[in-house]
């Protein structure tokens, strides 16, 4: 299968570079399997702790072990609106999976908290951990080791992550990953925009503000903006950890409810009781990574997975690195507009064509491995497929032989750009990552004075008095992931894109995240090692002339050497972010975190033992 020579290159060099920790977890793996049939082993007393609640009929398949067991893990809760479709799938999950000769049982819960409601707020400083918590809440789940197959339902930013992470420790086991699907499309995307900024500049009241929102994000699903929620559905798709064609179908209605169904009674086949096993390490690997990684830049996807790829291949034993996300995104091009990048939402693009559409524009130019062992079966093909009821029944068609709508979606002859818009910058501030693929190229380089914060709203509040209405660099130092738990700085989005509209070059440098807000304003984010870590970054002072170029690959200060070497590095006071709202419960994890080129994980050592 032909395969575009800048991605078997990359993956030649991640396959080298992660020869000795893949090994490590493939023998690990095969240990868990040999193990076969749990249950068959399982002392009595356990057992029966295991089925006590169950009904006579699972009663009697677990005590015989002779059917597959399925657990479910949920990240269900019904303040979320991406969840709460979620609290009717155990039962639908639990009568497919009987017409399949098995049993599931709910195996456990997962937090998920949703940065939407968080943004801007302390809450926001547990986000990213929250991830490592789910992590270890997924192998909680699975750690009373009496299930043959494992089913993830979870959608949102660190929950999906988290997740597979956690699901890659019992990577012997077949698991589908669930989602619940977009709500139904709101308020146009660049309405709500125009609105944040209109009240960013006082021009509207807080109540016209609500109402906006409010009709943005109306219903049961997931938000319909691509942000890091839908790029990890995009993710689970090219990864072959979903169900061709799941990603973007809408919640509560017969083809969702028939795709969670089928979900169910496939990984009841897959598992190793049977003649089709697929454990989770077989589809994992890293073609599947590249794959992913192919896929953000292909969609110009959400910023946070620069992280969470990493720290999600590094669970699977597979190394990657900023470098290969760069390579990679100069050889894709990118073939989706959806806002924060286009005006269009999720559900124009799935209704344009979608993810099967996108996955054959990709195969067809050897962008995506091909031959690779997915949940549905080998290969990579049947996800050039979309689903559908056939009276009632559900089956797969090909997807649309071209774009239904070119202003969203694209082939490869006709992209939207000709690379994905992602960037790794480097300099004398220590390196980071820039998406630009909705960033005007006029505003891609900007050289101008530091101005130097501690905290977004510092930069709120001097906008608020007008002190920034001239050409500057806003540096906001000290929210890495050891510093404060690295929390999304989307304050920052309606503030500066004010300042660039009326016609101030303007920039953002930060060690801290932006997700899938990062748009217009050029945003050098996720800069390592984090200032806390004694990364250069904290050496700028006000006035200092910094350099962010996103043609060029640069992020450097202008400061003559001798002075920068002399410069020592800026303190914070964190104190007031040490506590409250849970903060002092994950002090722990701040002081383990790695560096956000790492994954910015509080267990990485742990993850890929042979390596560390």
């Amino acid at each position: 299968m032909h395969v575009h020579p800048i991605v078997a290159k990359v993956t030649d060099r991640i396959r080298q570079r992660s020869a000795q920790a893949r090994s490590g977890f493939l023998r690990r793996t095969e240990a868990a399997r040999s193990n076969g049939t749990v249950r068959a082993k399982t002392p009595c007393t356990n057992l029966a702790h295991a089925f006590a609640a169950s009904g006579s009929d699972d009663k009697r398949a677990l005590r015989e072990a002779r059917w597959p067991n399925v657990g479910i893990v949920s990240a269900y809760n019904d303040m979320l609106s991406a969840h709460q479709p979620l609290e009717r799938y155990p039962a639908i999950i639990k009568q497919a999976v009987r017409q399949a000769g098995a049993v599931a049982q709910f195996a456990g819960g997962v937090p998920a908290m949703c940065d939407g409601v968080t943004q801007g707020e302390p809450g926001m400083e547990l986000s990213l951990f929250s991830r490592d918590v789910i992590a270890m809440s997924t192998a909680l789940a699975l750690s009373h080791n009496v299930f043959d197959a494992a089913l993830c339902l979870g959608v949102c930013d660190k929950i999906v992550p988290g997740l597979l992470i956690g699901a890659l420790s019992f990577a012997h086991l077949p698991v589908i990953f669930v989602p619940g699907g977009p709500m139904p499309s709101g308020a146009p995307n660049a309405e709500k925009a125009k609105i944040r900024q209109l009240f960013a500049q006082g021009k509207i009241d807080r109540a016209a503000l609500l109402e906006s929102e409010a009709q943005s994000y109306h219903a049961p699903g997931t938000c319909t903006f691509y942000g890091t929620a839908n790029t990890n559905q995009m993710l689970m798709e090219l990864m072959g950890l979903h169900l061709p064609g799941a990603a973007f179908v809408n919640p509560n209605t017969p083809l969702r409810d028939a795709l969670t169904a089928e979900a169910a009674r496939r990984v009841a086949r897959i598992t190793a009781l049977g003649g089709d096993y697929v454990p989770l390490a077989q589809v994992v690997d890293e073609r599947a990574v590249v794959n992913g990684i192919v896929g953000l830049h292909a969609t110009g996807g959400s910023t946070n997975h620069t992280i969470h790829i990493v720290a999600i291949a590094r669970a699977a034993g597979v190394l990657v690195d900023w470098d290969d996300f760069a390579e990679l995104s100069a050889a894709v091009p990118l073939l989706a507009r959806v806002y924060p990048n286009g005006s269009a939402d999720v559900n124009a693009f799935h209704a344009a064509g979608g993810m099967g559409l996108l996955v054959r524009e990709l195969l067809g130019a050897g962008l995506l491995h091909g031959d690779v062992a997915t949940v549905a079966g080998p290969g990579l093909a049947r996800y050039a497929q979309e689903p559908f009821l056939d009276d009632g029944r559900l089956a797969w068609r090909d997807a649309p032989a071209a774009s239904l709508d070119r202003s969203v979606l694209r082939g490869c002859a006709e992209p939207f750009s000709a690379d994905g818009g992602l960037k790794v910058l480097g300099g004398n501030l220590g390196r980071a990552v820039i998406k630009v693929s909705a960033c005007r190229p006029e505003h891609r380089s900007v050289t101008a004075p530091a101005l130097v914060f501690d905290s977004q709203e510092a930069v709120a509040a001097a906008f608020a008095r007008g002190a920034l209405k001239r050409d500057f660099v806003a540096v906001v130092r000290f929210q890495g992931p050891r510093a404060n738990g690295m929390p999304e700085l989307h304050k920052l989005t309606p503030l500066l894109g004010v300042l660039q509209d009326q016609g101030y070059k303007v920039a953002l440098v930060t060690d801290g995240r932006m997700s899938g807000a990062s748009g217009k304003v050029p945003a050098a984010i996720h800069v390592t090692p984090e200032c806390l870590a004694g990364g250069p970054l904290a050496r700028v002072r006000d006035g200092d002339l910094l350099r962010l170029d996103a043609e060029a690959g640069v992020l450097s200060a202008d400061v003559e050497p001798a002075e920068w070497a002399r410069r020592a590095p800026a303190t914070a006071d964190l104190s007031a972010n040490q506590h409250g709202l849970g903060r002092e419960l994950f002090a722990g994890m701040r002081g383990l975190a790695t560096g956000a080129e790492a994954g910015a994980m509080s267990f990485g050592a742990a993850l890929a033992p042979e390596t560390a």
